[in-house]
């Protein structure tokens, strides 16, 4: 169902009128009551913003302008809520009023395609929740973690400026135009705007970014649990819990989710308080602690099971525990840094923001900052998400504002809280644990040897401190527990102890936080693995259209079994990497999530061309043409700088060299199998790096074509479903307004209030 037309210059493609069943209830708020309440300015309403916007220009005059050898911790907290507050109530209503105009008495593709299954109109809370569980992954817990190497200020501009402008816009733009075209995903919208070229490069690039992204997920989760023993107890003991989670809310208590979520919580406190007994044991630690390639191998064999069972069973009480636990912990950490108020002794630019010679993450602030901190600011994962699963649920059109671009403000103060950990953490102790095994040889004397080498002022580590650090958290040792995670997890830590329990309790918080980061990374390695499957069986099905049915077991199987199978390989290549998998493969992580996220704003802007938004373009141009440069010019050193910490195919020179030269050792190589490694992953980084490139070049081009085509021509069109009139109503926002809680009344009043959907609908 699509519509296609022509209009005159300077006009755009109208709504249709649709005629609501007259025997029910109002479906959505009058637009002028909408207007009035927007216009409605109290004294109270002034004041309460007035001050909001007094405390962020405070905040960053504070961390951008008065900052001296320290800067507390809480501006951190205050300039990132009050910015997210501001641009969510302005910016937001901006583009929902000039460039997605969302109409509540159009049906969406939950109600109009209901089958039970893939389309569920889903309370919008729950909804937000599913949301925001499926996008935050990986991402904003290790990106800002790496970054912290460049000081506080370049990654903290990015994470809260970049969202607002970039990132949550994004979301909310595919979430919206996904859901007017029945849930279709971003490949399938990229071949209907941009034809079979663009199209087609769109969908090769999805599917070959979305395996990166996965491994480097699951590789974050390796590192976290490699050699803990009471990581690995706790981590395992989820998949029991959401099991009987899934079994509870399918056979026992069916929509008791408040209830099924007490009792998660209540086991996965036992899991991780378990886990310190359980290690403490000479059982215990003898089979839960683990080498890495074990690890891997376990998680890859979880992501197909996981993929493959049914969304109730795993995946859905994943999330559950997912979401509450970490807007639960976050928010947490954010009470306890202004109760706490640590100093951040870090400068604002590093040494290494300008030379680019950092042992975490190697490369200059610019391009580098950028597709390190990735999925804080800006993400292209979430545009699979947010047109894959989700627009399938939406209740409501209005209902996108809050669920996309307000989930993702959500991530983005899980990267500043991310950001504010590592930085709260002693300098030195920082690089030992994010410094690759190579260039510390894995041991407290090679990592301070290592550190105290750098020549940073005022930093300087300590066997002791090392050590000391290692006992408070339960761990054998922290030094190379390169990822994030580690990092993370201490500097909560550092920061949650000093509010509740003190330093005995140092222990439980870091593996408190380990259990949190896992939960975070498995919820995006079930959901993208299922998610990539999907994609590799609607391309499939163009040629054999039996793939196209998802419920087909041998096409779900053996798809799961090729994209496991793909990301699994990345996986292994990164945990055997002895320049440490994460220092080399995040770069590739980022460059392919912040290309995805270039090719899904393309496609955005394509779109509005076609509806004679032209006066509006700007909204997407902006973040599109920062994202394309940025990321390019990022490609482009990794390809071709001649730097071997830096180029990919140079460091494969530099070491294929040494080989043919008959060296046994080379750099931070220390045998010939571990150079044979680093000759072997640098050229799959390369070449992936050349094809990811070249593919969102291809859909950028396509879409400025296609933007221009629309703009010279002027012949608009959409290829929207065709509008259907809706027969439900629910709120748009978390609380409901005046105007939303009065129509509400009026459909509780019905006899059939408490009945079925059906009955909700007024389907008779």
């Amino acid at each position: 169902m699509s519509a296609t037309s022509r209009y005159s210059k300077g006009e755009v493609v109208p709504e249709p009128v649709l005629q609501q069943d007259p025997k029910l209830p109002p479906v959505a708020v009058d637009p002028q009551k909408l207007a009035a309440e927007d216009r409605r300015w109290t004294p109270l309403k002034v004041i309460i913003w007035a001050a909001i916007s007094l405390l962020g220009g405070l905040s960053w005059v504070m961390l951008a302008i008065v900052r001296g050898e320290t800067v507390n911790a809480i501006w951190f907290v205050f300039a990132a809520v009050c910015t997210y507050f501001i641009f969510y109530r302005f910016y937001s209503k901006y583009i929902e009023k000039y460039v997605t105009r969302p109409d509540d008495r159009r049906a969406t593709p939950a109600e109009y395609k209901a089958d039970g299954k893939d389309f569920v109109a889903t309370d919008r809370r729950v909804l937000y929740g599913h949301h925001f569980a499926a996008i935050a992954g990986a991402g904003p817990l290790v990106g800002p973690v790496l970054a912290a190497q460049m000081g506080f200020l370049p990654g903290t501009l990015w994470i809260i400026v970049g969202v607002v402008l970039a990132g949550a816009v994004q979301d909310y733009l595919v979430l919206f135009f996904s859901m007017r075209r029945g849930g279709r995903s971003l490949g399938q919208m990229a071949r209907d705007e941009l034809g079979p070229v663009g199209g087609t490069a769109a969908i090769i690039a999805t599917l070959a970014i979305m395996v990166i992204i996965v491994a480097i997920l699951a590789l974050v989760v390796v590192n976290a649990l490699a050699e803990s023993p009471w990581g690995v107890f706790s981590v395992s003991m989820t998949i029991p819990i959401a099991l009987f989670m899934g079994c509870y809310l399918r056979f026992l208590r069916p929509g008791k989710v408040v209830e099924v979520s007490i009792i998660g919580f209540v086991l996965l406190m036992a899991a991780i308080i378990g886990g310190g007994a359980v290690a403490e044991t000479e059982w215990g630690a003898a089979l839960f602690t683990l080498d890495p390639l074990p690890i891997a191998i376990g998680i890859v064999i979880y992501g197909f099971i996981a993929a493959i069972l049914p969304v109730w069973l795993l995946l859905a009480p994943r999330d559950y525990l997912s979401t509450f636990m970490k807007v639960g912990t976050i928010v947490m950490l954010a009470v306890a840094i202004v109760i706490v108020r640590p100093e951040i002794t870090v400068p604002a630019f590093t040494e290494f923001a300008a030379t680019g010679e950092g042992p975490v993450v190697a490369g200059p602030l610019w391009p580098f900052l950028f597709v390190t901190i990735a999925c804080g600011a800006l993400s292209g994962f979430h545009a699979l998400i947010a047109s894959g699963t989700t627009p399938k649920l939406v209740e409501k059109e209005r209902q996108t504002r809050m669920i996309g671009y307000g989930g993702m403000l959500m991530e983005s103060f899980v990267a500043i809280m991310a950001l504010v950990a590592a930085l709260s953490i002693d300098q030195g102790i920082y690089f030992a644990m994010n410094s690759s095994a190579g260039a510390t040889g894995g041991t407290v004397e090679g990592a301070v040897a290592f550190v105290n080498n750098l020549g940073l002022t005022g930093v300087h580590v300590d066997a002791d401190a090392l050590l000391q650090t290692a006992k408070d958290v339960g761990e054998e040792s922290i030094v190379s527990r390169t990822g994030g995670a580690p990092t993370l997890a201490v500097g909560l830590s550092h920061i949650m102890h000093q509010w509740l329990g003190g330093p005995s309790l140092m222990a439980f918080w870091y593996h408190f936080a380990i259990m949190f980061e896992a939960l975070f990374i498995l919820t995006a390695v079930d959901a993208g693995t299922r998610v990539a499957r999907f994609m590799l069986q609607d391309s499939i099905g163009n040629a054999v259209p039996r793939f196209k049915d998802t419920s087909w077991r041998p096409g779900a199987w053996l798809t799961t079994a090729i994209m496991v199978a793909a990301w699994g390989a990345i996986l292994v290549l990164g945990v055997t990497d002895p320049l440490g998998g994460i220092n080399t493969f995040f770069p590739l992580f980022g460059i392919a999530n912040q290309l995805l996220a270039a090719i899904a704003l393309a496609v955005c802007m394509a779109i509005m061309a076609k509806k004679g938004l032209f006066k509006y373009l700007w909204v997407v141009i902006l973040p599109l043409g920062f994202a394309a440069v940025i990321t390019i010019w990022a490609s482009g050193l990794k390809i071709f700088s001649p730097i071997p910490s830096i180029g990919y195919f140079a460091q494969n020179g530099a070491f294929a060299g040494a080989l043919a030269a008959g060296e046994t050792s080379f750099g931070t190589a220390t045998s010939v199998e571990a150079m044979q490694a680093v000759v072997r992953n640098t050229m799959v980084q390369g070449v992936l790096s050349v094809l990811f490139v070249v593919l969102a070049i291809i859909v950028i081009l396509a879409a400025a074509a296609a933007t221009w085509r629309s703009w010279r021509t002027r012949e608009l069109g959409t290829s929207e479903d065709t509008a259907v009139p809706s027969r439900l109503f629910a709120p748009a926002g978390f609380v409901a307004t005046p105007a939303e809680r009065e129509i509400q009344s009026q459909w509780d009043a019905r006899p059939d209030a408490r009945g079925s959907v059906r009955a909700k609908r007024g389907d008779h």
